[in-house]
Formats: structure tokens, C-alpha cells, sequence
């Protein structure tokens, strides 16, 4: 019996916290795994924008897909990646089970399939560019007709607001760190001694850097290795 992870996303924190369009995601995606005789083994929720390439929950998805050696299950294209770089390498990091779309159930495994998925992954975005750029100039139309972009009354932040952000950047990045633990633990029991051998490993998973704009660097795997020694 096939088995399958799945990736659920919103973009904004409200959808997450009301559930809207996580149900339906997931009404999508068991309708799937049901006419297919499969079994769902976990699942995972991302809140977070299509654009962002660095996704704690999408790289803990991943790694539950090469624990259960089950296949990643996501409800449409676009809610994996509109990006088509990012989604071929989110496709060859997910390992021998690759990545499944509800909404793409006659795609063919192999080549002709990465083809296809690389045609439509450029068509979705070219959308999200051709959005972009309606945004951008609808905004230009309306400061040209004198309507005051943004909120007038928002002030630079005070120290205490810096501070307060600092921390919350350094708990995400804590918490991206916790989310990779187990994957460095399997690397280290694999071999890995090095910051060479993990930032190879790391990259070889198709596993997001902490920028997400682009492959793990040693500086990037020290910092990882820090939080995770601080933590143990």
C-alpha cells in the first residue's frame, strides 16, 4: 500500500489560524488518498507565502517522507511553489517517491513527467510575475492620483520593538534548527563529519537554506550546528 505526507499551505496568518482553505486542502487530499487504496502517514501546515523558499514545515514534510519512504502529497502545484527553480528542486530533494499532485494525477513518472511539471510550474509563474506587476502598477496609478500609500500614522520602531524583533528572528531561526535536528542526526550517523559533508548532504536533500535564495553554505551548516549543540 502506498503511503503519503502531506503538504498543506496558506499564505497569510489568518487563513492558518481560521482554517480557510486548509479544509479544503485537506478535503482534496483525502479524496486522493482514498481512490487511490493509499494511507496518509503525517501532514504537515506551512503559513507562509508562495514565494519564500525557506519553509520549516515543507523541510520537515520532506523528512518525513524519507523516514516513512512515503511520497509528498500536495493538493495543487501552486501550493507547493510557483517557482519553477524551487519546485524541480523541492521534486529531486523528495526522494525516491518524488511528489504527488492531486491536482496532476495523470502526470507520468520519469522525464516526461519532470518535463511536463517544469512546463506548468513556468505558466504558474509567469502568473504570479504578470500579478506582480498588475499590483505594481495599480499602485503607481493611485500615488499618481494623490491616494497616500500605506499606513501614515506607522512611526519607526523604538528600541524595545527592535529588540523584540531580533528575538523573534532568532526563535525562528532556533526553531528551523529543532526542525532540522533529526535529518542531522541521520546525516552524522550516515558519515557526515565535516561542514563540507553536511552542506553537500543538506544540498543533495534539496533542502531550503536558512535565505532560501539559494544553496546551504559552510557558514550557514556552522550556524545550524551552533543552535543544535546550544540546544542539546
Amino acid at each position: 500500500m502506498r503511503r503519503f505526507v502531506s503538504y498543506l499551505r496558506v499564505s497569510t496568518q489568518g487563513q492558518g489560524a481560521s482554517g480557510l482553505g486548509i479544509e479544503a486542502q485537506r478535503e482534496v487530499v483525502g479524496r486522493y488518498v482514498g481512490q487511490q487504496g493509499a494511507t496518509l502517514v503525517d501532514e504537515c501546515i506551512e503559513v507562509e507565502g508562495g514565494k519564500r523558499k525557506d519553509r520549516p514545515q515543507l523541510a520537515e514534510a520532506l523528512a518525513a517522507c524519507r523516514r516513512h519512504r512515503a511520497a509528498l502529497l500536495v493538493p495543487k502545484v501552486d501550493r507547493l511553489a510557483r517557482d519553477a527553480e524551487f519546485l524541480l528542486a523541492v521534486v529531486r530533494g523528495a526522494g525516491r517517491d518524488g511528489v504527488v499532485f492531486c491536482d496532476l494525477p495523470d502526470l507520468p513518472p520519469g522525464p516526461v513527467g519532470k518535463f511536463m511539471l517544469t512546463q506548468m510550474a513556468a505558466v504558474a509563474e509567469l502568473e504570479a510575475g504578470l500579478i506582480s506587476e498588475r499590483t505594481r502598477a495599480a499602485l503607481a496609478a493611485a500615488k499618481a492620483r494623490g491616494v497616500t500609500l500605506g499606513n501614515p500614522r506607522l512611526r519607526a520602531g523604538t528600541p524595545e520593538q527592535a529588540r523584540a524583533a531580533a528575538a523573534a528572528k532568532a526563535a525562528r531561526a532556533q526553531e528551523r534548527a529543532a526542525d532540522l535536528g533529526p535529518v542531522i542526526a541521520g546525516m552524522r550517523a550516515a558519515g557526515c563529519r565535516t561542514l563540507g559533508d553536511f552542506r553537500d548532504a543538506l544540498n543533495a536533500r534539496g533542502l531550503p537554506s536558512p535565505s532560501g535564495r539559494g544553496p546551504w553554505h559552510r557558514s550557514a551548516v556552522d550556524r545550524l550546528l551552533r543552535r543544535l549543540e546550544a540546544t542539546a
